[in-house]
């Protein structure tokens, strides 16, 4: 069966496939878009609300043997580089990441392991679009909001700054998120009516299993007939995935790192406007995200990646280490070493 679930949704039968954006203003659908901007938008015959979610956790296989696009030296030396950048002035902040890849087995089943996550790394944005006839399949533990709307409210509620602990939370983690919120800020201005734009929470630590973020919330009100592609065009890519300013941070993005990014990193969830032409949606950011491509040899790739907002203050060591912080949880469940 092919379907997507969010929170306690479920839709399932898929009836029209899109990659125009413009299409998002009719309809309901489950929305995709990479970190490369490639948007895929499926409208489905079927919505449930509550029930079970398909996929059977003690039935995922487990995976090994993950492969990464920037080991540890190459991601010290991109940070290193990006200090160096930093310096000069071009840029003050970049999202730098690491993709990780290994073989699925064939009766890896994603629904599967979405099961195993929920019961081991539950998140406030968790997700499955399992439409392999789309060319998605994938999961999604993220514990970070994008963009919500409500009518012409809009909300983006930004992650910078993570650690085991609060306590252990450094001054730079602090800055890192000011950035970006002072980014985001600038991303909704261009959609959202003068004055309307404010700061409702800034740097409020938020536990997950096995770490801790910091999040601020940004809303403003949309300008009428703002559409949700208009949106996109304003705020994509997230700015804590990307950095500051935006267009210098995706310039070191490409010169450093050595893989795309897919889903990762993008943005994934549901849109819809309804009969009165009310328009909601929630989009979350891509972290915390299990992908299934297809491999060269024409077996099935799983893919996860990671990464860390790198500033002047930034620890090349400390980042790499960050950066397995966010991960450990979730590997140790999609390897099979921990119980769901």
């Amino acid at each position: 069966m092919e379907f997507a679930r969010f929170g306690s949704t479920t839709w399932s039968d898929p009836v029209e496939v899109s990659h125009d954006a413009s299409d998002l203003e009719r309809g309901s659908w489950v929305v995709v878009v990479t970190f490369e901007g490639e948007l895929t938008a499926v409208r489905f015959a079927h919505r449930d609300e509550g029930g079970g979610a398909p996929g059977r956790a003690e039935r995922w296989p487990g995976v090994a043997g993950w492969r990464a696009s920037l080991d540890r030296a190459g991601y010290v030396a991109g940070v290193e580089e990006i200090r160096r950048r930093i310096a000069a002035g071009t840029v003050y902040q970049v999202n730098l990441t690491t993709m990780l890849e290994t073989h699925l087995p064939p009766d890896a089943h994603l629904p599967d392991l979405a099961a195993r996550l929920a019961r081991g790394n539950p998140a406030p944005f968790a997700g499955t679009v399992h439409v392999p006839s789309a060319g998605l399949d994938l999961v999604t533990a993220s514990p970070e909001r994008y963009v919500a709307r409500s009518g012409d409210r809009l909300l983006s509620s930004p992650i910078k700054g993570t650690a085991p602990t609060p306590e252990q939370m450094l001054t730079k983690d602090v800055a890192e998120n000011v950035m970006i919120v002072d980014l985001v800020r600038h991303d909704l201005q261009q959609v959202c009516s003068a004055g309307s734009v404010v700061v409702e929470r800034l740097c409020a630590p938020e536990a997950h299993p096995g770490l801790v973020h910091l999040v601020s919330d940004v809303a403003g009100r949309l300008r009428p007939d703002v559409t949700w592609a208009d949106v996109l065009g304003a705020t994509f890519p997230p700015g804590s995935v990307s950095g500051a300013p935006k267009s210098s941070a995706l310039q070191a993005i490409a010169d450093l790192e050595t893989a795309p990014r897919g889903p990762y990193c993008g943005a994934l969830g549901w849109i819809e406007r309804d009969d009165d032409g009310c328009a909601t949606g929630e989009l979350a950011v891509g972290i915390r995200t299990f992908c299934a491509t297809t491999a060269p040899d024409g077996g099935r790739l799983l893919r996860f990646g990671t990464g860390a907002g790198i500033t002047w203050s930034s620890d090349p060591e400390g980042e790499w280490a960050e950066c397995e912080l966010k991960t450990r949880v979730l590997m140790d469940l999609a390897s099979g070493r921990v119980g769901p």
